[in-house]
């Protein structure tokens, strides 16, 4: 059953991150540079967009130009590690914590300025590059066991995979998992189940479709949301899948545009890794 988990409106709604210790849902509008939650709102003066947790009161944030903790419970930030901090054309986009306790971050141009993002990785206090020439950077997410990576950049419409070695690092080169250029979706946010299969949300269809790791269509979820941009498990049995969705580029949005939504009893999905600093 598909509900609105929250009737609040986004611009661009990015980023739900089910805190297994709180058992909260968070989540980013990226226009308005706001962390959200149910009953509460962390209002930023730069982008931010994907965080990881860290600990029961602490989050990694990642911003238009930094990396940075965040204290939910006195919103006091540290700052942690530059992203792209000189360069004023992009944002921080999609990202999500690694089985092995690494955040990857993608970045993007603000105007979706072709090649100007990439896609890194913070790993025992370094950010490294690990993808270049990247337009918008999505579909961040990892196999059950940490072998194996999974990103894309959407307008290739082409989700791509890496291996992993045991620290996490890409040990090979990327190849195409779920390939959508012939049927036009285009690939936004996405998660791993705990079977392993990729739950990909679809901008401009509304909805998260299903694919095994081989990139076969098993089945899609759809929502009232037309502009579908980032699913993420939770609830007490990790059985929920929660649902952004974004006003923008829309003329004349109804009041669904831009909710967030809550879609029971899906499959069961990985609890969220923790970010290790």
């Amino acid at each position: 059953m598909t509900a609105v988990h929250d009737p609040r409106q986004c611009g661009l709604g990015e980023g739900p991150l089910w805190h297994p210790l709180r058992e909260q849902l968070y989540w980013f509008d990226i226009n308005n540079h706001q962390l959200l939650t149910q009953g509460g709102v962390w209002q930023f003066d730069e982008y931010v967009s994907a965080a990881g947790w860290v600990d029961r009161d602490t989050l990694l944030v990642a911003s238009e130009t930094q990396l940075f903790t965040l204290d939910l419970e006195t919103g006091d930030q540290t700052y942690v590690a530059a992203l792209e901090a000189e360069n004023a054309v992009t944002r921080s986009n999609d990202g999500r914590a690694d089985p092995q306790g690494g955040f990857w971050i993608g970045t993007m141009g603000k105007n979706a300025e072709p090649g100007a993002g990439a896609i890194y990785r913070y790993y025992q206090g370094q950010v490294r590059k690990l993808v270049a020439d990247v337009t918008i950077s999505n579909a961040i997410c990892f196999a059950p066991d940490g072998s194996r990576a999974y990103y894309c950049d959407t307008p290739t419409k082409q989700i791509m995979t890496v291996a992993l070695d045991a620290d996490g690092w890409p040990a090979g080169p990327a190849a195409k998992a779920v390939d959508l250029t012939a049927t036009g979706e285009n690939p936004d946010g996405a998660v791993v189940d705990a079977d392993g299969n990729i739950w990909n949300a679809q901008w401009g269809s509304g909805r998260v479709a299903c694919y095994d790791p081989s990139g076969t269509f098993l089945r899609a979820e759809n929502v009232p949301g037309v502009h579908t941009t980032c699913p993420a498990f939770g609830g007490p049995d990790m059985t929920t899948l929660f649902v952004t969705s974004a006003t923008q580029a829309l003329d004349t949005p109804d009041e669904h545009q831009g909710q967030t939504f809550a879609i029971t009893d899906v499959t069961k999905g990985q609890k969220e890794h923790q970010v290790i600093l």
